[in-house]
């Protein structure tokens, strides 16, 4: 069923800060900063910004404080720092970071609790090996799976990245027009990591396994960086700077059965996925074959397969033929642009950010050089199919 608050909430600015490794500041004060540019790109006041929503979640693992405005910026820290009074100040905890966002935002506006809404992400990158284990012991649902070895993420993708490569006979060759294609487009993107440092095939097929069959390049690698967006009413945004760029629906995601927590197994993914999609599409009244924009979330490479069939971008055991032959390609006119933000792998951690920038950008007719002429209906993505959500944009109230 189409939601009743399809296409009445509107993005009307943005800004990003440069990714980097690690900064050479506090987080809190690089948001401040995202923030304050956000609000004027949108051609509003700080003390117009009556709603601050974010996702904190510390995005790390092992023996890694939490301190607020440092390591991690809550929406009450920066609604403190940020110089205004918001009446609305919310922080999503559920499944689906990015869209659990947008969702408060939208909700927030429609209900008239706010009437300009800040929504932002903010990582951290701390110090140290990125999800080292500092176990001695483990209790709970690690007892089963940490002494054996199967511990943290690279183990828990490997998993339905084998077993789809098994089923369907398909080979890390076809991975690397995924790798290929994110890098190309992050390298042509300033604030990007990876900024002027496209990536070949044969560099990535040579780089060696960690987990079998991922390799270090088939996750996006951490970093420091805040996107912020101000969202508005469609009403109030046609009457600000820029083309407004309409949420039409969002869905989010959980596994129809319970698991350990690093159990992924591929039927998970794709039938939660898939149920998941059909309640998206319903949501924003499009069918897949209206979206010319589909960013697909990457934070593993073998997300971009799982995410193009349950979309129903691609029949199911097809994508890895699709992302080949430059079916992908987002230079070419009858290319499907599914990465042409860069994603995650192209621009570095930053959860959903990339997916819900590049939507913006290409349907407001922002995205300068890279601008698709016919952009009209976008779809950002985060997190797995079966553990994210995903939000359908477009360029007009329709």
């Amino acid at each position: 069923m189409r939601l009743s608050v399809s296409n009445k909430v509107a993005i009307a600015g943005y800004a990003h800060s440069p990714v980097r490794r690690h900064a050479d500041r506090p987080l809190g004060a690089t948001t401040i900063d995202t923030a304050r540019a956000a609000i004027a790109d949108a051609g509003l006041a700080p003390e117009q910004v009556d709603g601050v929503v974010t996702a904190a979640l510390f995005p790390t693992a092992g023996a890694h404080t939490a301190e607020d405005g440092v390591s991690t910026v809550t929406a009450a820290w920066l609604a403190e720092h940020l110089g205004t009074e918001p009446r609305y100040v919310a922080g999503f905890q559920g499944i689906g970071q990015i869209p659990g966002a947008v969702e408060l935002a939208v909700n927030a506006i429609a209900a008239g609790a706010a009437d300009h809404v800040l929504l932002y992400r903010a990582l951290h990158n701390p110090p140290g090996r990125y999800h080292a284990n500092p176990m001695t012991g483990a209790t709970g649902a690690q007892q089963w799976t940490a002494p054996q070895g199967f511990f943290g993420p690279l183990s828990m993708i490997a998993l339905p990245y084998n077993e789809y490569l098994q089923r369907y006979g398909a080979s890390r060759e076809a991975m690397a027009a995924v790798l290929v294609e994110a890098r190309k487009n992050g390298a042509r993107i300033p604030w990007s990591y990876w900024y002027g440092k496209p990536l070949t095939a044969q560099r990535y097929l040579a780089e060696p396994t960690i987990v079998d069959p991922v390799c270090r390049l088939d996750c996006d690698i951490p970093v420091e960086g805040v996107a912020a967006f101000v969202l508005t009413s469609a009403e109030r945004a046609r009457d600000l700077p820029h083309r407004p760029v309409y949420v039409s629906g969002y869905a989010k995601s959980l596994p129809h059965t319970r698991r350990l927590p690093l159990h992924w197994p591929l039927e998970d993914i794709m039938g939660a996925g898939t149920t998941m999609a059909q309640r998206l599409w319903a949501s924003a009244g499009v069918k897949p074959s209206e979206v010319d924009l589909p960013q697909l979330y990457d934070g593993f490479s073998p997300f971009v397969w799982f995410w193009l069939e349950t979309l129903g971008l691609c029949p199911a055991g097809e994508a890895h033929r699709f992302v080949q032959d430059g079916r992908i390609d987002s230079d070419r006119a009858d290319g499907l642009p599914v990465l042409s933000g860069g994603g995650a792998l192209g621009n570095g951690r930053m959860h959903g950010i990339p997916q819900m920038l590049e939507c913006y950008l290409q349907l407001s007719g922002r995205a300068g050089e890279r601008q698709r002429p016919t952009a009209a209906i976008g779809v950002a993505c985060q997190s797995s199919p079966h553990y994210g959500g995903a939000v359908v944009y477009s360029a007009e109230a329709f």
